[in-house]
């Protein structure tokens, strides 16, 4: 099946600081969508499409667009948890193939480290609702829910810890080729900024029975911004266009006879697979978002890279480094060890259009095909999952 050209990311950035105090999480995302535009050899004015999540302070499309001094004639405030980045993207594809948008932006801002957020061990909502009066008043934190899907995943189908902290051994490899992300182990003290084995991942602290601190993400400060395109403008860009050639959005949550260790993605990965024309196996750089080792090694099966229940054996030889043969994974360093400023979608995007530019700090020869997959909300409960298929020009 050909691969449709219909849009076409033309500018990415991705603000280099961890932790930024003094700094507001808009005034990130203002500096990177500048960066952005730079990047694509864009202007303000250019910008006729505006998709954002509400992050920052005062934000939301209609706060966003007055804080730039944009009038877009397109908004869209898909708010979806860490995926909505993957949501935005695929909506800019709908959009500019209509004819309705030509050059669309998604940018996100966050001072979650500077802030002291208690994102993973915190509460897991504010007030009461009705999907939280079971399950709250006897203490669930965010980490917890991640937990019981490493429980259940284990215990369904005889996954070791010893092959989940390989997605840890691997990011980290990554991470410390990443100078940003040196800097952010470095900034958030981090007892050890250097590669990892598994031992390591297996002697630190339990932080939620049988999660512990190394295959937990960081919370850091940070942003970044997304410029996409129609064909048209990405003929004059000022780098070589990466073609967003399909997308699947999907939404999971609890259910009575339900499984925990399906995600959402089983639903966006077909369906993002389907309109680009490609399988799995076709597929050269998976960035998949990583909250969790677990995310990870749910999202892998969901995805369709190997069966459920088979992502222990897939991971387990530690083939998920750039410089190995098969499947790489997340060459930035990921969540785990490199940013995690609380919604994560939107790096997955950049550092796979990395990839597709031969622009990676820890590059894959050759890659012609990505997939970003992002999971907003609760893996387990009520979720997300986005998937984008990109492939080089």
């Amino acid at each position: 099946m050909s691969q449709s050209r219909q849009a076409a990311i033309a500018g990415i950035h991705e603000y280099p600081l961890r932790v930024a105090p003094g700094v507001s999480a808009m005034q990130i995302k203002a500096a990177s969508l500048k960066a952005a535009l730079d990047d694509a050899g864009l202007k303000w004015s250019d910008v006729d499409g505006l998709y954002d999540a509400g992050d920052g302070e005062g934000g939301g499309g209609l706060g966003l667009a007055a804080y730039l001094g944009l009038k877009p004639r397109v908004i869209d405030t898909t708010q979806v948890g860490g995926s909505s980045y993957e949501f935005h993207t695929a909506h800019a594809l709908r959009d500019i193939a209509a004819g309705r948008v030509r050059v669309a932006v998604t940018t996100y801002g966050s001072t979650a480290a500077s802030s002291r957020m208690a994102i993973g061990t915190g509460g897991r909502f504010g007030g009461a609702s009705w999907q939280t009066n079971m399950e709250a008043p006897y203490g669930s934190t965010l980490i917890s829910n991640y937990a019981m899907v490493k429980q259940r995943h284990m215990h369904q189908y005889g996954t070791t810890n010893e092959q989940l902290a390989e997605i840890s051994v691997a990011t980290r490899k990554h991470a410390m080729r990443n100078p940003d992300a040196v800097k952010a182990m470095t900034d958030l003290q981090f007892v050890k900024v250097d590669n990892i084995t598994v031992a390591d991942v297996l002697e630190s602290r339990v932080v939620a029975t049988p999660l512990r601190l190394l295959e937990c993400c960081m919370v850091s400060d940070g942003g970044g911004a997304l410029v996409i395109v129609s064909p048209e403008v990405a003929r004059d860009i000022k780098k070589k266009p990466v073609w967003v050639i399909g997308s699947g959005e999907a939404t999971k949550y609890r259910e009575n006879g339900g499984d925990i260790t399906v995600s959402a993605g089983a639903q966006s990965g077909p369906a993002a697979f389907a309109q680009a024309g490609v399988t799995p196996s076709e597929i050269d750089i998976a960035m998949i978002y990583d909250s969790f080792t677990i995310t990870v090694a749910t999202c892998l099966e969901d995805l369709g890279f190997c069966k459920k229940g088979e992502v222990g054996a897939f991971i387990g030889d530690g083939h998920l480094a750039f410089d190995k043969p098969g499947l790489t994974i997340n060459t930035d360093g990921g969540g785990l060890s490199s940013n995690h400023p609380g919604m994560r979608g939107l790096f997955l995007l950049l550092e796979a259009t990395r990839q597709l530019r031969g622009e990676s700090t820890s590059q894959v020869n050759g890659a012609k095909l990505a997939v970003a997959h992002g999971n907003g909300g609760l893996l387990g409960a009520t979720h997300t999952g986005g998937t984008v298929v990109l492939a080089a020009d």
